[in-house]
């Protein structure tokens, strides 16, 4: 899935890490600037910048 196209969406992902740890991730998808990622990371509860390069696989959150 094109992470543009999850600009304003809750989304699950897997990104790794500069120490190359993977994680796995629920966060609400703000902007994309310059290679990097705004977003609000639900488990953590706060704003997080993700290096766009490093985000292995995203997956929409269903709405129900």
């Amino acid at each position: 899935m094109d992470i543009k196209k999850c600009i304003g969406h809750k989304v699950d992902l897997i990104y790794v890490d500069t120490s190359g740890k993977f994680t796995q991730r629920r966060v609400n998808l703000f902007a994309i600037r310059n290679g990097k990622a705004r977003v609000y990371d639900m488990n953590k509860r706060g704003f997080r910048t993700l290096v766009v390069d490093r985000i292995l696989a995203v997956q929409a959150v269903s709405v129900r």
